[in-house]
């Protein structure tokens, strides 16, 4: 058989209209009670920018990379703030431990499968590097973070390089996210159907602070699915432990939250651990073989590599003020998981593997059934 490639590199459209592929907001199911952004998507947070390239070769390449940048600028002399959380840590997330002491982000994110994570973090070096006056750098964190793909992928043959890395880094976009199976989510599973990328967003009301929460994720874990409450893993038949103790529910899942809410590291860890309840909520459960985390990050303020005062002076949210972002990042990390399995498509992939999508319509039943859709 003819080997062939598709790179998509996009974030600026959604991958299909067709009813197949509609968000399950679109099909009737609202989930939370804060309104979204405009694209209901991470990249509602002014001045965010995700690209993505997705590979797809023969019949056994199914992978890729998701690439998030906090800002326009240069993120390595103006960091963002940032914090980790560990959900749980059967993962390899690289550049976690100096984002943990210094409570900053100073490369772009990147996202990919588990054998890719070197590859990208040299490509983030590169990047990095390369930018306008980084000449003297001498040290780079870059943030790499993963899910193993290697049922559907020939993960072993390492097929990312960081000519990849790159292109998902240049094509960086605002507006709307593609879903489903694209960039790092091109492999994944979730909940024993396709996995992939998913995104949301909440914009809180004025009287709130008018503050926007957006989230990203790369779904590749197992558990019972809910959606929006309803026990859909549990009525279709297809959950973990159904009928032994198997690894059906190891795998891993990637969070990124974004804020423009004025937080320190302190406060963007404790929005961080709110997006694991949104995962939660899922019916995701963390097991022992699944590298769960969450990487928030504001983009209320820079923070200078280099500064002549010896203080830092900011205006920072008190805590008595952050509850709505709290509710907000549950909010959007549960749709994003959703539509990540809505915007799933069925693939087949390596060795004959083949995963389906979530049956939408049977969904679309039981959802009417429990009076949560339309």
């Amino acid at each position: 058989m003819k080997k062939f490639l598709l790179i998509v590199l996009s974030t600026s459209f959604m991958l299909s209209t067709s009813s197949a592929q509609q968000r399950p907001r679109t099909l009737g199911i609202k989930i939370g009670v804060l309104p979204t952004g405009t694209h209901n998507a991470i990249t509602d947070v002014a001045g965010v920018k995700v690209g993505q390239v997705t590979l797809h070769e023969g019949a056994d390449i199914r992978t890729g990379v998701t690439a998030l940048l906090p800002h326009d600028g240069n993120v390595f002399q103006q960091k963002v703030p940032a914090a980790i959380y560990v959900g749980n840590g059967f993962g390899k997330l690289a550049g976690s431990t100096q984002v943990e002491e210094l409570g900053t982000l100073e490369t772009p994110l990147v996202l990919t499968n588990t054998l890719s994570v070197p590859t990208a973090a040299d490509a983030l070096i590169d990047w990095t590097l390369a930018q306008p006056g980084n000449e003297n750098v001498r040290s780079v964190n870059p943030v790499v973070g993963e899910t193993n793909d290697g049922y559907l992928n020939d993960i072993r043959g390492r097929h990312v390089r960081k000519e990849h890395v790159l292109q998902a880094l240049q094509q960086a976009k605002t507006g709307p996210v593609a879903e489903g199976n694209v960039g790092a989510g091109t492999g994944t599973v979730c909940f024993g159907w396709k996995g992939g990328i998913g995104t949301a967003s909440r914009q809180l009301p004025q009287a709130l602070g008018g503050y926007t929460v957006g989230v990203l994720v790369q779904t590749n874990f197992g558990g019972v699915l809910e959606v929006n409450g309803v026990p859909v893993g549990e009525a279709l038949g297809k959950y973990s432990f159904k009928e032994s103790l198997d690894k059906s529910s190891d795998g891993s899942c990637m969070i990124v939250v974004s804020t423009d809410a004025p937080l320190d590291a302190r406060n963007l860890k404790r929005l961080a651990k709110r997006a694991f309840m949104g995962l939660a909520r899922t019916g995701g459960i963390a097991s022992n073989g699944s590298g769960d985390y969450v990487i928030a990050f504001s983009t209320a303020y820079r923070i200078p590599h280099n500064s002549q005062v010896p203080f830092d002076e900011l205006k920072l949210l008190r805590n008595d003020n952050v509850s709505p972002l709290f509710l907000a990042a549950i909010e959007a990390t549960e749709e994003a998981v959703v539509n990540s399995l809505f915007m799933a498509t069925t693939l087949e992939g390596t060795q004959g593997h083949k995963v389906e999508e979530l049956p939408k319509q049977k969904v679309l039943e039981l959802m009417k059934k429990y009076g949560r859709g339309k």
